[in-house]
């Protein structure tokens, strides 16, 4: 059995998981690019985000940044990297992780980022990390803002919304010809802001 086939159907395992122990609803879906390369960026609040992403919003190709601590083990750390996943050192700026992103993103993957940096535990959006915003402004790539909202622990049944917010590109992000790393604030307080509108019941 090739590899290929055995994670298409680890995909389909895993949302089948998803759909059947939560109440999965999806908005905005129509919101994706049709074209691969984009980047989705997501408030986070628990350890299945990421695969919640990676199976309502049923694109192919996906790449995500996780936290070095989860590579420690080296058959997870095979199975993730194989789904896609690569690490970055919290705490520490790491240029590695933004070329290996934009590279990603040129190959044609779509990319999923969780700019806050790390899981909020009372639920509100933190102000984010200018790193997704580099990432945006290196590679061109859309970006597609995204919110997962439910309440309280995630048990059975729970009822879960993904919400996907319109694509924003290059020129919304009014970013110059010669890019100039003082236009990245802003670029991340656009993105965090339509995450924020998402959060709040607004996907138009």
């Amino acid at each position: 059995m090739k590899l290929s086939i055995f994670f298409k159907g680890l995909y389909y395992f895993v949302k089948g998981i998803y759909y059947g122990f939560y109440n999965v609803k999806v908005e905005g879906r129509e919101n994706l690019p049709k074209k691969s390369g984009f980047i989705i960026a997501s408030n986070h609040r628990t350890f299945a985000d990421p695969p919640l992403l990676a199976v309502t919003s049923m694109c192919a190709k996906f790449s995500f940044v996780a936290k070095e601590e989860l590579f420690r083990n080296p058959f997870f750390g095979w199975l993730i990297r194989k789904l896609g996943a690569f690490p970055v050192e919290r705490g520490r700026g790491d240029m590695k992780v933004i070329s290996d992103s934009v590279e990603r993103l040129r190959e044609g993957r779509n990319l999923v980022i969780f700019p806050e940096g790390t899981r909020s535990k009372d639920g509100k959006l933190g102000k984010g990390k200018t790193g997704v915003a580099l990432i945006a402004a290196r590679s061109e790539a859309e970006v597609v803002p995204a919110a997962i909202i439910f309440e309280g622990k995630l048990r059975f049944r729970k009822k879960v919304i993904v919400r996907y917010g319109k694509p924003i590109g290059r020129n919304e992000l009014a970013l110059s010809e010669e890019f100039n790393p003082k236009e990245l604030k802003p670029i991340k307080q656009r993105i965090m802001g339509d995450i924020q509108k998402l959060l709040e019941g607004n996907n138009d």
